[in-house]
């Protein structure tokens, strides 16, 4: 007897038969269809050349997806390429969100509307320098251990559960039936991570169950032997694209790349050409030369190959959604900025006037002869100015009125972020010890990734709090800290904040909090409560509206308008003293009308690290002292006219001044060399 899930899948394919049949029999049209014959691309019987770019949606407010789009036109793409990060629309098990920053259907169908294709990358993993390399953090809550990125059987039927949602969604608008996706992606530069075949060839016949045997699916892996030999499925007849560093010469790669196709299957694509790269905290801006990256272009495009720009337009990681690197050791741990600007042609706040644009726009016009169409038309920018802000709680006034009593967790070992469920931001560990001597020394083996550590007695209020010092996961280093002079146990407080998880290499499985033992002079602290910090319980404290996150399903818009005027600065707590404790700051600035609402950047010189949110959407993180980002884009969508609300989460010490500026243009000159 057939199941009810057999009869589903016999119902979607008769489905996608029919919408087919419908797509290539309109009167006086050619059938719609995208395939690869005699190495080259063709589409509804002519040769195609696929001049294509990156422009993630989940990067830009889509308020702006339009814009962005039309500028990738006008830059003479053809095709626009965005992965799908499952984290985004899976934030909690089986809980999906299609809307807002999600709301993929409604980005792929703009980008037909525009008359642009689409290559989908729909992972499971994406890399893309987004936490977890896409994946939803809870997956690292499961037990046994997942073996993310393999044949494992859990791991198997979860990423078989995301896709039983998102290819249905997927599968009206391929090409063959009338929509914009010409090719799709199976993982990502897998032959860089593994070699397990079978995890492989499950993915493919995962993705012919919903999308047919039609579509082109493909693979992109670096441009060598070892990484095509492992990423490239040729026996699926899955298409193998390559990337590879844009000073390399693309056409002895592209040679490569046809011995892991099938013949007459190998059309040349680049599927990530870099036109430029990303950059870490503490780093130097990475850029690359327009002359340059145009002459690599050129050399691809004028011999009739394919290239998708990566990235056409990075945008932002809004949020706490960037991801981070390591080094030969986990350890050696580098958390991405929250800008993805990517030195792209396009901006991240949109500019196109820059040397890199034009040369880029010359040379695809000159070896393609694509009409060079018209710009878009400026977005405005705009210097709202200075603006005062007043301290309005200390944390410890206010920890446990950010935190839902509820999810409080108990334990005799500290326990990862995500076992808590707090899957991104800061988690609070209290532990208590008897102090001994002058000083004890702290000891935390294994932070993910920064922990600010305080002490007071254990009998005191907890607000009264003494700065010790930070562990950082990069150093390791123990910590001396004071002995009090209590009439009971020393309180033992540990603020860490996970600062993105890293999304590429060998050490993917990254749990965030305390993930070891703590000790105290050589002897283990148990009794542990953690305290999940949410900043969409501020209202709980007044009727301040909740801070959201990007993928908030009633947040469709990401501007908040209306609601109280109640502020934090109403509460009652105060802190006598420590300058190092964290601290949240308000303020204001009014605009006049919808007609000055524009974009800006907020600058936070003199500031030292933190997170900061306006009109209740988190902008992203801040820390000028590391750089080399010193301002984050707040794009217009999210401002309002009258009254417009900055709330900042200082970790240590605030500017001086209390100030930040609202400036027109960006700015990465800070850090400590500079």
């Amino acid at each position: 007897m057939a199941s009810a899930g057999s009869f589903g899948r016999l119902s979607l394919l008769l489905a996608l038969s029919l919408c087919s049949a419908l797509a290539s029999t309109v009167p006086g049209e050619a059938p719609r269809r995208f395939w690869i014959e005699g190495d080259a691309f063709w589409k509804d019987g002519a040769r195609f050349q696929i001049v294509g770019g990156d422009v993630h949606y989940f990067r830009i407010v889509p308020e702006y997806w339009k814009d962005r789009l039309l500028r990738a036109k006008a830059l003479g793409l053809n095709t626009i390429q965005t992965y799908v990060p499952w984290n985004l629309h899976e934030p909690e098990p089986q809980s999906w969100e299609f809307k807002g920053f999600a709301d993929i259907e409604s980005y792929l169908r703009l980008a037909q509307e525009l008359e642009m294709l689409v290559m989908l990358r729909v992972g499971p993993y994406i890399c893309g320098e987004w936490d977890l390399g896409g994946f939803p953090p809870w997956l690292l809550t499961i037990e046994p251990a997942l073996k993310l990125r393999s044949s494992d059987s859990t791991y198997l039927f979860l990423v078989e559960r995301w896709w039983r949602v998102l290819l249905p969604k997927v599968a009206p608008l391929l090409y063959e039936n009338g929509g914009p996706i010409i090719m799709v992606q199976i993982e990502n530069e897998f032959g860089s991570f593994g070699d397990d075949k079978n995890y492989l060839h499950y993915l493919v016949q995962l993705a012919r169950r919903y999308l047919g045997n039609d579509i082109v699916l493909y693979t992109t892996d670096g441009g060598t032997t070892n990484t095509l030999k492992n990423g490239a499925i040729l026996q699926d007849d899955v298409f193998a694209a390559v990337d590879f560093s844009t000073g390399d010469d693309p056409w002895p790669i592209f040679r490569l790349q046809k011995k892991y196709n099938l013949p007459g299957k190998s059309a040349p694509l680049s599927a990530e050409f870099y036109t430029g790269w990303l950059t870490h905290w503490g780093e130097s801006i990475a850029t690359t030369t327009a002359s340059s990256t145009a002459k690599a272009l050129k050399s691809i495009l004028c011999r009739n190959g394919s290239a998708v720009l990566y990235m056409a337009h990075g945008g932002t990681n809004f949020g706490f959604y960037n991801g981070a690197n390591t080094g030969q050791t986990e350890f050696e741990y580098k958390a991405d900025l929250t800008s993805y600007d990517y030195d792209a042609p396009i901006k991240e706040h949109g500019d196109v006037h820059n040397p890199k644009y034009k040369a880029l726009r010359r040379v695809i016009h000159e070896c393609t002869g694509t009409p060079l169409h018209p710009l878009p038309a400026d977005i405005e920018r705009a210097s709202y100015g200075l603006v005062k802000l007043q301290k309005v709680a200390s944390f410890f006034d206010i920890f446990d009125k950010i935190c839902d009593p509820l999810k409080v967790a108990v334990s005799e070992q500290p326990l990862s972020m995500e076992l808590t469920g707090q899957m991104f931001g800061f988690l609070l560990y209290v532990s208590e010890y008897q102090g001994k001597g002058p000083y004890s020394i702290l000891s935390i083996p294994k932070v993910h990734d920064r922990a600010q550590v305080f002490v007071s007695c254990s009998l005191d209020d907890v607000r009264n709090q003494i700065y010790a010092g930070v562990i950082e996961r990069w150093s390791s280093k123990t910590l001396q800290i004071p002995t009090l002079n209590c009439s009971s146990n020393i309180r033992l407080s540990i603020l860490v904040e996970n600062m993105g998880r890293v999304n590429y290499g060998p050490y993917i499985f990254d749990q965030k909090g305390i993930l070891s033992t703590v000790e105290i002079d050589g002897v283990t602290l148990h009794h542990w409560k953690m305290y999940p910090l949410s900043f969409n319980l501020l209202d709980n404290l007044s009727k301040f509206q909740p801070i959201q996150q990007i993928t908030d399903a009633r947040a469709s818009k990401v501007s908040s308008h209306g609601g109280s005027q109640t502020k934090l600065r109403d509460l009652s707590f105060y802190l006598n003293g420590n300058s190092e404790e964290p601290e949240f700051y308000e303020g204001h600035f009014h605009i006049d009308s919808n007609s000055t609402i524009k974009d800006t950047f907020i600058s936070f010189r003199g500031w030292n690290k933190g997170v900061a949110f306006v009109n209740n959407f988190n902008i992203g993180r801040f820390w000028p002292v590391m750089g080399p980002q010193c301002a984050l884009y707040v794009p217009a969508p999210i401002l309002r006219s009258g009254d417009n609300i900055v709330v900042i989460f200082e970790l240590h010490v605030p500017n001086p001044e209390r100030t930040i500026n609202l400036v027109k243009d960006p700015d990465f000159t800070c850090g400590p060399n500079r």
